[in-house]
């Protein structure tokens, strides 16, 4: 199963989860058997990563929600924004804009039209403001591409 094909089987979980209040192991197990899909190491640790850190993660995204109350946005919207939250904060080997990519792209799948958008604008503005307060932590294949200013440009001859 490639990375797309188990975050959102990571997705599909958590929603559930959302509706169906029972331990996440527990969900799995029921989505193992009825879909005769395994999870993966990967996505069982997104899981969990997750639900260990929901609060924070809604704190995150809360604080970025202006003109808009938490409860009101999409429940799939605001599952995918704490997917990638999960990534950015715990999963220092994914490159941030990767995770950003995907999510925008199962968005297009599962939920509206204008949530690619929606969820681009909260998760840029809080990958920002975690890079200017050196929170963004990534090593290995996850580190941050630098950002070529002006002065780093070679002059032309």
């Amino acid at each position: 199963m490639n990375r797309r094909k188990e975050r959102e089987y990571v997705l599909k979980i958590l929603y559930a989860l959302e509706y169906n209040p029972i331990p996440w192991m527990e969900q799995v197990a029921l989505f193992e058997e009825s879909y005769n899909e395994p999870a993966t190491s990967f996505s069982k640790k997104l899981i969990k990563t997750y639900i260990n850190n929901i609060k924070k993660l809604d704190e995150e995204i809360n604080a970025k929600l202006i003109n808009w109350d938490f409860i009101r946005v999409a429940v799939i919207d605001i599952i995918l924004m704490r997917i990638a939250l999960s990534e950015l904060l715990y999963f220092e080997d994914i490159p941030p804009e990767v995770t950003i990519n995907e999510i925008i792209e199962i968005s297009k799948k599962y939920s509206t039209p204008k949530s690619g958008k929606f969820i681009n604008g909260i998760l840029d503005s809080i990958l920002k403001q975690m890079k200017n307060s050196k929170k963004l932590k990534k090593s290995g294949r996850g580190l941050i591409s630098k950002v070529v200013s002006a002065d780093d440009k070679p002059a032309n001859k």
